[in-house]
């Protein structure tokens, strides 16, 4: 039997696959996006993010949204006041739509959250989990913790059901950021100094976050609950790069530069938050994820960054 959902966000790295994927699994779909282009499945146009009334009716006939839509994280802000920004769409946004799909009887809202609510980096010994107290250190997760604490309110007030997934650095076709910047430079097979770095950090591949989200559209145990999600197997830099060459079929040139050193130049360099991305643990214990849904990742890494390599052509 076709759901009817809406999928926010929906031009997006996640959201244009997730709603692609529900639409030719047979589900009636309308996509929420500042401009649809051609997205393959029907849309709703929204110019200005704060312009959700024009979503009432949509939202009238859906059983589900899934909120997949954010500012998200920017490496160099330019922004005078970056909270005040991440809020307004992060937040301000996120209970608005929350509250129209509840008054509209929308059953469950799916929210695309971050790791950075659990915060920025993890010991070896203990990764994050979904009940830790929440830490986050900058304006994006901040705003994202903002939000979840909104739905959940939401959630007690008016019985809509509300699923909350904290994914860490999601990879796949057309990944932008630090990890298409990392791709570049092995790309042209520069001398990377990370050999010796032996941090471990939970990374996730499209084809599994989306796998996530959809398990969590009408799954009976992710009612009010919050999900960590990764691949199921953590790498360091220097493996992640080694794997990165090998999907690509480059040669992994890697030289060994004792980790306080690169941190050192990252500092001084002003990268200091680069650095420590590079150098620093961020892992994610994903057994609730596993038990409470009785979900596994489908996609190996290996075959993760095949697959992004793949579609792009390299």
């Amino acid at each position: 039997m076709s759901r009817k959902l809406v999928v926010t966000g929906a031009s997006g790295f996640v959201g244009r696959t997730l709603a692609s994927l529900l639409q030719s699994n047979g589900d009636s779909v309308l996509g929420v996006c500042r401009s649809a282009g051609e997205l393959g499945f029907p849309a709703t146009t929204l110019p200005s993010f704060g312009d959700t009334d024009a979503l009432k009716q949509p939202l009238s006939d859906a059983e589900v949204v899934i909120h997949c839509a954010a500012r998200v994280h920017v490496m160099q802000d330019k922004v005078t006041d970056p909270l005040s920004v991440f809020r307004e769409v992060n937040r301000d946004l996120t209970l608005k739509l929350a509250r129209l799909a509840a008054d509209n009887g929308v059953k469950r809202f799916v929210f695309l959250s971050s790791v950075k609510v659990n915060g920025e980096s993890t010991s070896s010994s203990r990764p994050f989990r979904p009940d830790d107290t929440p830490a986050p250190e900058d304006p994006y997760g901040i705003s994202k913790l903002e939000a979840e604490q909104g739905l959940q309110q939401i959630a007690l007030e008016t019985g809509m059901e509300v699923v909350i997934i904290r994914p860490p650095l999601v990879y796949g076709p057309g990944v932008k950021g630090n990890f298409a910047s990392m791709i570049k430079l092995v790309e042209k097979g520069l001398p990377l100094p990370f050999g010796a770095i032996d941090n471990r950090r939970s990374l996730v591949g499209l084809d599994n976050l989306v796998d996530l989200i959809i398990t969590c559209i009408d799954h009976p145990n992710a009612a009010n609950q919050v999900f960590l999600v990764s691949d199921g197997e953590d790498l360091s830099t220097s493996g992640l790069l080694r794997r990165v060459a090998e999907a690509m079929g480059k040669p992994s040139r890697l030289i060994s530069v004792p980790a306080v050193l690169l941190q050192l130049g990252a500092t001084v360099l002003g990268k200091k938050a680069v650095g420590q991305r590079l150098l620093g643990s961020l892992q994610v214990d994903i057994s609730s994820t596993r038990e409470r849904l009785d979900w596994t990742p489908p996609v190996s890494v290996v075959e993760g960054l095949r697959r992004c390599f793949e579609t792009q052509g390299h």
